[in-house]
């Protein structure tokens, strides 16, 4: 089940316009920013708060959870 962190992640993603492209290995999803236009790895399991920032990094996003 993912996690409430996860859920958080994925939404602002999604606000800002980016997409699921494929389920990558394990629980790791693969998705693409039109901001950065990188594809970039989101833990569909993981709980750490500095991963998932990492991610909104990667996707040009600046705000934090």
């Amino acid at each position: 089940m993912p996690s409430e962190l996860y859920r958080k992640l994925t939404a602002l993603l999604l606000q800002h316009g980016c997409t699921l492209v494929r389920q990558g290995k394990g629980d790791h999803e693969i998705w693409e920013s039109p901001i950065t236009k990188k594809r970039f790895t989101v833990d569909k399991g993981g709980t750490n708060r500095h991963t998932a920032n990492s991610a909104l990094k990667s996707a040009g996003i600046e705000q934090k959870l």
